[in-house]
């Protein structure tokens, strides 16, 4: 009878994230923006376009697990967790964000906006919660915020961080009764999280991001 066995190794990886504009002394603002399933990181920093480039850095790290999208298999998209190896791939990808991090040496006196589209939410509110990340805005874009995480996780952010949850009113993948009971986790868990609508889908809008700063 065979036996199969599941092995783990270490190993060093390698991988890209994108940047748009540049950090200067003009910079006001530093984004960190973590894209969808689907997106590949140079595509999706391209919604933040709209923002003053004397006053703002955009980084937006790249999912690293990537695939063929549709039937002609010519477009990639790309994913950051799956419930395979979850624990241990999302030690992987925090650990790779930690590393942008380190080579952006960002300096203290920037603003830090950190912003989590779709599954991305799952990545920028693990990433934040985990290394005690003191922000200026936490962003939640389409996208639920992990179950694991408790009111313990998030205590630090409270009276320094701006935290805000922005939904289309016509994104398919929530109902109204999905929507209240995250509301109502979300409020015990943060209760001074702000609840923004716009008039879209499931997507990020670049004009419900106009007065966060």
């Amino acid at each position: 009878m065979s036996t199969i066995k599941e092995h783990l190794v270490s190993y060093q990886s390698t991988n890209s994230y994108s940047t748009l504009h540049k950090l200067s002394a003009t910079t006001e603002n530093v984004w960190i923006v973590f894209h969808g399933i689907g997106y590949l990181s140079r595509y999706f920093i391209r919604l933040f376009n709209h923002l003053d480039s004397d006053k703002n850095y955009i980084i937006a790290p790249q999912a690293p697990s990537k695939y063929y999208k549709g039937e002609d298999y010519r477009k990639v998209g790309s994913s950051w967790l799956t419930k395979e190896n979850t624990a241990i791939d999302k030690q992987n990808v925090l650990a790779y964000v930690d590393a942008i991090i380190e080579h952006e040496n960002i300096p203290e006196d920037k603003n830090l906006i950190v912003l989590g589209y779709s599954q991305g939410v799952s990545i920028a509110s693990r990433w934040v919660t985990s290394r005690k990340t003191k922000c200026d805005s936490l962003l939640f874009v389409s996208g639920g915020f992990p179950k694991e995480l408790g009111k313990e996780d998030v205590a630090f952010l409270e009276n320094q961080t701006r935290i805000i949850h922005i939904l289309g009113e016509k994104d398919p993948y929530f109902n109204i009764e999905k929507i209240d009971q995250e509301k109502d986790r979300l409020i015990q868990l943060m209760p001074t999280i702000e609840f923004r609508t716009h008039d879209g889908g499931h997507e990020l809008n670049p004009e419900s991001l106009q007065d966060i700063l």
